[in-house]
């Protein structure tokens, strides 16, 4: 399909090398993984915000309250042995803590048990992999503790997650399925012991949405809104969570879409972005702004990158709200820039938005090493980046264009 000159230009300005130094920058030490009321966090908003004054946008931040936001303050260590030998897990790997943990600081060693199978008074009581979190809580009087089998990516990391349920009443750890079968194997004999603890405490934040005006639209002309997640999980004591590809990639795609699109958008067509935080947390931020957007009346077209690290063959969409015309645009750009769409799961803010009744996309193209150390920007591949922002700019400069019909082959491999 023949790129309109116009757009070819605007095409041809994206550039890979400025999307993959706000990635890097976004994943640095100084922003410590952008965990929602982080002091990394506010770093990566102030860092945002001068990259938005420097298009010319006009910005301003909104804040929302986030309860029991996980935490964990202090380096975690755990250890396991029998008569003979001990063995130090090491923390991220073999060993981290599960969300359903409580607050327990002080490092607790006791025997080791077997949930289900042993008196559980005075000991850690190894889970099971058949058996349920929920079921091992049935008989756990006066354990010190339950020790649940969790898999690792490919990597070897256990992945972070800061949504999750509410704390039960024990300590509770995961090992890695490696060091989960050889402790179960072990939990049998009189003399094998576990030492641990949980320092996981649960914060009351507040979170905050950067806001962007780029363009106003004509009355009763089409808006566009771009938005993207910048939180991350947030560093633990002694283990880094660069986030790079979740979502530096997607925050870097929408900002070098909103500086190209700020000049080269037709004319009417009105443009904001949201850089959208508390997603890790359960898309709180963008529940927030798809709030004020429906009490408001407006009805923007709502893109939403979520992950654009390495393309697997075709960009994931996923639709939600009176999206037909969104997609129609987006399945339409996909044919102009041949970025093959798919149809998946995008669990992002585009859900929020499209609960909310408005039009919303969610676009995503791969997350290497997602929520774990292995998320770092050399993982970033810079075509992908390339392939998602040529996708978007496309997207937008398509609303100008006569109204489409409202027909998508999102979903077909090209």
């Amino acid at each position: 399909m023949t790129i309109p000159d116009d757009l070819a230009i605007l095409l041809s300005e994206v550039s890979a090398d400025r999307m993959a130094a706000t990635v890097a920058t976004l994943a640095s030490d100084r922003m410590a993984g952008r965990r929602v009321g982080s002091a990394g966090g506010a770093a990566a908003r102030a860092w945002l915000i001068t990259q938005l004054d420097a298009i010319g946008a006009a910005v301003w931040t909104e804040k929302f309250q986030v309860r029991a936001v996980p935490q964990v303050y202090e380096a975690v260590t755990a250890t396991w042995g029998d008569a003979n030998r001990s063995t130090r897990l090491v923390f991220g790997r073999q060993v981290a803590i599960h969300p359903a943990s409580v607050d327990a600081a002080e490092t607790r060693r006791s025997r080791l048990g077997v949930a289900g199978a042993h008196d559980p008074a005075g000991r850690w009581l190894v889970v099971p992999a058949e058996m349920s979190l929920f079921d091992a809580y049935q008989d756990i009087l006066g354990a010190a503790g339950l020790l649940v089998r969790r898999a690792v990516d490919a990597d070897g990391w256990q992945f972070t997650t800061l949504a999750g349920p509410d704390p039960g009443p024990l300590p509770v750890l995961s090992l890695d399925p490696d060091t989960h079968r050889t402790v179960l194997a072990a939990a049998t004999g009189s003399a094998s012991w576990f030492a641990g603890a949980t320092p996981l405490r649960r914060d009351d934040v507040t979170g905050t949405n950067i806001h962007a005006q780029l363009r106003r639209a004509v009355p009763g002309g089409t808006e566009l809104l771009l938005t993207a997640h910048y939180d991350g999980v947030g560093d633990h004591p002694g283990l880094r969570h660069p986030g790079a590809s979740d979502n530096a990639s997607g925050v870097a795609v929408v900002l070098e879409a909103a500086r190209i699109l700020a000049r080269g958008l037709p004319d009417g067509v009105g443009l904001c972005v949201a850089l959208l935080d508390g997603e890790e947390v359960g898309a709180l931020g963008s529940a927030h702004h798809a709030a004020q957007l429906r009490d408001q009346g407006a009805a923007p077209l709502v893109v939403n990158v979520d992950g654009a690290g390495r393309s697997d063959g075709a960009a994931a969409v996923e639709a939600g709200g009176p999206a037909h015309r969104l997609l129609a645009l987006l399945d339409q750009a996909g044919r102009h820039t041949g970025v093959p769409l798919a149809a998946g799961p995008m669990a992002s803010d585009n859900r929020r938005y499209g609960g909310a009744g408005l039009a919303a996309v969610g676009i995503g193209a791969g997350m290497g090493g997602y929520h774990s150390p292995a998320d770092t920007p050399d993982r970033v591949d810079p075509a992908t980046l390339t392939a998602i922002a040529h996708l978007v700019v496309t997207t937008a400069h398509l609303t100008g264009a006569a109204p489409v019909r409202p027909s998508s082959q999102a979903g077909e491999k090209r």
